[in-house]
C-alpha cells in the first residue's frame, strides 16, 4: 500500500507520495490541526485498550502510554476519500512511467544486484518486478511517508466507519509489532493508511511476510535493502506467484465480445479463462503464449480502450495493492526499468 517515514519528497520525483504530501499540507490549516476529533474517537479508544488487554494481554497503562501520543488527523479521513486509483489509466499511468522513476530503478539495481538474485533464485519473482514495486511505493525509499502510523490508524481505526474494523485490526498488528520490538509504534512514520517503510507493508503484512534477509538478526523495513528486496519477494510468493509465469500482454478484441464474458476493469480479478479460450472468441494476445495458461481479460481507459491477456502473476501483484491500475503501473515500470539496466550506465 503506498507512502512511510517523515521525510520531505523531491518534488521532481513525480511520486504519489509527493501528490500525496502537498494535498495534506494544503488541508493543514483547515482539516488535519483545526478540527477537533468527532465523538467516536474517545469512546472507540477506551473500546480498543480494553480489546488489547483481553486478547493479548498488554497492560492496561501499556496501552494507553502510547495511544495518549496519538493524534485525530483530519487529513488522513481526507485522503481515504480521494484514492489515486480513481484516477483514469491515462493519469494514473504517467505518475509512474516517468524517465526519473526508471533511471532511479535501474540504479537502485546495480547498486543491489547480489540481494535482488538471491531474492529470484529463493522467491522466484524477477529482480525487475522487486524494483518496481519499490519504485511505485516509495520512489526506492526516497519518501517513506509524512504521518505517524499511530495517527493514520488511530484516525482511521475510531474514526472512519466504513473500514474501521480494518483499521482497528491494524492498529493491533502495529501495537504487536511494538511489543516484539520491531517498530516503535509511537514514533514511525507511513503513509495515510498506515503503511510503514520502503516496501509499504501494513502492519499485519510487516508480521506476516517481512524477512530477515541480510541476516542480521533483525527485520528492518527502513534501512535494510536486503531485508525490503527479501520481503518484497516474499509477499508475493506467498499470495501464489508462479516462478517463470508470464505478467501480461497487450491484446487486440473483436468490435463485440460475448455477453457472458468477465471484463475486469479497475477491479481485480482472479483468472477465469484461459489464454485459449480468448482466442477462440477472436482476443488475440500480441505474444506467444501458451493456450492453457489461466487468464484474464483487463480493459484500461486510456485515451483509447486498452485491453490486456493478463495470468496469475498479474493478479499476484494486485494483491499488494488492490487495483488492476497499480498492477499495470508497476508492471509496465519494470519492463521499462529492466531495458534500462540492460542498457547499461
Amino acid at each position: 500500500m503506498p507512502c512511510s517515514r517523515s521525510k520531505i519528497p523531491d518534488r521532481n520525483l513525480g511520486s504519489l507520495c509527493w501528490l500525496a504530501w502537498l494535498f495534506a499540507l494544503a488541508l493543514l490549516p483547515w482539516s488535519s490541526l483545526g478540527a477537533g476529533q468527532p465523538p467516536s474517537y474517545e469512546s472507540e479508544r477506551a473500546r480498543f485498550t480494553g480489546e488489547m488487554v483481553e486478547k493479548h494481554g498488554f497492560e492496561r497503562d501499556r496501552v494507553r502510554a502510547v495511544l495518549d501520543r496519538a493524534t485525530y488527523r483530519q487529513g488522513v479521513i481526507d485522503a481515504m476519500e480521494r484514492p489515486y486509483e480513481a484516477q483514469p489509466w491515462h493519469r494514473y499511468r504517467r505518475l509512474f512511467l516517468t524517465p526519473e522513476r526508471i533511471e532511479g530503478g535501474a540504479s537502485f539495481w546495480r547498486q543491489n544486484e547480489e540481494a535482488l538474485s538471491r531474492a529470484t533464485e529463493a522467491f522466484g519473482v524477477p529482480p525487475e518486478i522487486i524494483v518496481a514495486i519499490l519504485g511505485v511505493e516509495t520512489t526506492y525509499g526516497s519518501y517513506l511517508g509524512g504521518y505517524r502510523a499511530i495517527d493514520a490508524l488511530t484516525t482511521l481505526g475510531f474514526s472512519y466507519p466504513k473500514r474501521a474494523e480494518f483499521f482497528r485490526g491494524e492498529l493491533e498488528e502495529l501495537l504487536l509489532l511494538d511489543r516484539e520490538g520491531e517498530v516503535e509504534a509511537a514514533e514511525a512514520f507511513g503513509s495515510y493508511a498506515g503503511a510503514l517503510g520502503k516496501p509499504q507493508f501494513i502492519p499485519s503484512s510487516y508480521r506476516a511476510f517481512a524477512v530477515d534477509f541480510d541476516g542480521d538478526g533483525k527485520r528492518d523495513l527502513w534501512s535494510s535493502n536486503a531485508d525490503v528486496i527479501g520481503s518484497v519477494a516474499n509477499y508475493l510468493l506467498s499470495h501464489g506467484w508462479v516462478r517463470g509465469g508470464r505478467i501480461a500482454c497487450r491484446a487486440g478484441v473483436p468490435s463485440t465480445l460475448p455477453a457472458d464474458l468477465e471484463v475486469a476493469e479497475k477491479k481485480p480479478a482472479q483468472p477465469n479463462t484461459t489464454v485459449g479460450d480468448l482466442r477462440s472468441i477472436g482476443v488475440d494476445c500480441q505474444e506467444v503464449v501458451d493456450g492453457e495458461a489461466a487468464a484474464t481479460l483487463v480493459r484500461l481507459d486510456g485515451v483509447e480502450a486498452e485491453y490486456w491477456v493478463v495470468s496469475q502473476n498479474f493478479y499476484v501483484i494486485t494483491r499488494y495493492n488492490h487495483s488492476n491500475l497499480y498492477a499495470m503501473a508497476a508492471y509496465q515500470l519494470s519492463r521499462a526499468i529492466r531495458e534500462r539496466f540492460t542498457r547499461g550506465v
